[in-house]
């Protein structure tokens, strides 16, 4: 099989196994530790709640992030086509998958470039940190960028992914100074994220000092992609090797704090394990100002754009229901609210 078969057999099998399999991370994400204190005489017109936010110049209608998942095969053009149709209804942001497919094949790009359906959207490029030591350069994340006519360049980092995977890529060494090389060049904001495992507080005083512009903590309680990794195994030894990584990881909650605490005024994005918006408001309360969530969404927008725009409007209705019983009229006032531990 050659490189480019493997690339795209890959993520078909992404697609399929999240789809199908229970993948599942068996630590939780740390939410459900945290209450807010009701409010049962809050003051407030519940339909007068304001959820909008800008970031990056981006007006959001809510703090709702249609987390990075696909790209590069037919079936991901759908999905990337849908998500982005009801991202626009909804003005709410999105980020794409991995775009490496679309940088080593240009006839791929197309299944990345959603702006046709969704001129104003908050909008993500992505490509793999770890693609800047294997040839990649600050060119290439240009090119990423000006393909889906992004607003600003996700990073993400997945080392143990990388390690897990018979073909991966797994040479970390001395990407910190690359990184900010990118974030110095690049003419729009940069975001490092992690695939499911987490930020520690040390890598976020890392990435704030090399110029990142936000951290999506993508914290450990929802998809395992060791997991992931593991169903695609034909060989029953490197398949243990994966399976004994399914509770590895910084929850989620977890995350989001000692990302705060490393890099106080850097931007925050929360996902990882993110179920409803219940879920975002309390990453709100706890430092974030997005929240991300891939799976839920993956499911609905294979069903229909309708589905995924019914998703994305519930999520939306129970951050503001949960806004009006904390006593919160908008996202500022939401992060103050008092949130105990239980």
């Amino acid at each position: 099989m050659t490189e480019d078969s493997v690339l795209s057999s890959r993520k078909l099998d992404h697609i399929r196994i999240n789809l199908e399999e229970d993948v599942r991370s068996s630590i939780a994400t740390g939410l459900e530790r945290y209450r807010f204190v009701h409010q049962a005489l809050p003051e407030l017109n519940l339909e007068a709640i304001d959820l909008k936010q800008q970031i990056f110049g981006k007006l959001l209608n809510a703090p709702i992030l249609i987390s990075s998942m696909t790209g590069g095969t037919e079936q991901a053009a759908l999905i990337n086509r849908t998500l982005a149709e009801a991202a626009q209804e909804a003005r709410v942001a999105m980020g794409l998958g991995s775009q490496r497919a679309g940088i080593e094949h240009p006839e791929l790009a197309v299944t990345f470039q959603v702006r046709r359906y969704a001129p104003d959207i908050l909008l993500f490029a992505n490509l793999g940190a770890v693609q800047l030591n294997y040839q990649y350069t600050v060119e290439h994340c240009k090119i990423a960028v000006d393909m889906v006519e992004a607003d600003a360049l996700i990073l993400h980092l997945n080392p143990l992914q990388e390690a897990l995977q018979p073909e991966g890529d797994t040479d970390f060494a001395g990407l910190l100074n690359k990184i900010e090389r990118v974030c110095k060049a690049l003419p729009v904001p940069v975001i490092v994220k992690e695939v499911g495992w987490g930020i520690s507080e040390q890598v976020a005083r890392r990435l704030a000092a090399a110029g990142v512009a936000a951290i999506d903590v993508a914290g450990a309680g929802g998809t395992s992609w060791s997991q992931v990794e593991m169903y695609r195994m034909d060989d029953p030894s490197s398949a243990r090797v994966a399976a004994a990584f399914r509770n590895w990881g910084i929850p989620t909650a977890e995350s989001i704090l000692q990302v705060r605490k490393g890099a106080p005024d850097i931007l925050i994005f929360a996902s990882g394990g993110i179920r409803d918006g219940i879920d975002i408001a309390k990453c709100i309360a706890l430092g974030a100002s997005l929240g991300g969530m891939a799976g839920p969404f993956l499911k609905a927008a294979v069903q229909s754009f309708e589905a995924t725009l019914t998703t994305i409007h519930e999520i939306q209705r129970e951050i503001q229901i949960t806004m009006f019983v904390t006593g919160a009229a908008n996202l500022s006032e939401l992060r103050s609210v008092p949130i105990i531990q239980v």
